[in-house]
């Protein structure tokens, strides 16, 4: 974790993290306590019926939210990072163990799926969904997990530098301290 980051290295953050990391938690809370425009991609990507969103169209919705001096972005997608990374002033890596991560998207999902849970534009996860299809959150976790921790790795160590702070979170403890370091700043 970066020892010390003040609030102007914080003025435009990128969340990352391994599917369900809590990148969208801890982008809220960090947007809440900065004062800072908070954007979920995924709520951004998503459209109705599970619809993806076009990359032309996708990359012109993120652009405009990206059009101010402070905001705390979520997510992963390849094809926005440029525009994100571009212009954050800090990512926020929640690089976290495989067995809490894949814990948590397995009672994310049995969550969604028991309560009926609206998101991302009304969409519900099914059980065949959620646990039986091949893009199941759970399953995904598992697919992509080591080679999202090799490229997120690589990507930050090629982005170090004056402008740019990294700050690595290896424990969900490690986020509410990070966390509550900030809301004790001035």
């Amino acid at each position: 974790m970066e020892a010390r980051v003040s609030r102007e290295d914080l003025a435009r953050v990128a969340v990352i993290g391994t599917s369900c990391a809590g990148k969208t938690w801890t982008a809220s809370r960090l947007g809440e306590i900065l004062g800072s425009k908070h954007l979920e991609l995924d709520a951004m990507y998503w459209g109705p019926e599970w619809a993806e969103c076009p990359a032309e169209e996708f990359r012109r919705k993120v652009s405009a939210e990206l059009d101010c001096d402070r905001w705390v972005v979520d997510g992963n997608y390849r094809v926005v990072r440029d525009l994100v990374w571009d212009r954050a002033t800090a990512v926020v890596w929640l690089n976290y163990a495989f067995p809490l991560v894949f814990g948590r998207a397995v009672r994310r999902t049995a969550r969604r799926v028991a309560t009926g849970e609206r998101i991302f534009s009304g969409n519900r996860e099914t059980f065949r969904a959620g646990f039986l299809s091949r893009d199941a959150i759970p399953w995904w976790v598992v697919r992509t997990f080591r080679r999202r921790k090799r490229e997120y790795a690589a990507l930050l160590a090629d982005r170090t530098g004056p402008g740019f702070a990294v700050i690595e979170l290896r424990h969900p403890r490690d986020a509410d301290e990070f966390l509550r370091s900030l809301t004790s700043v001035s």
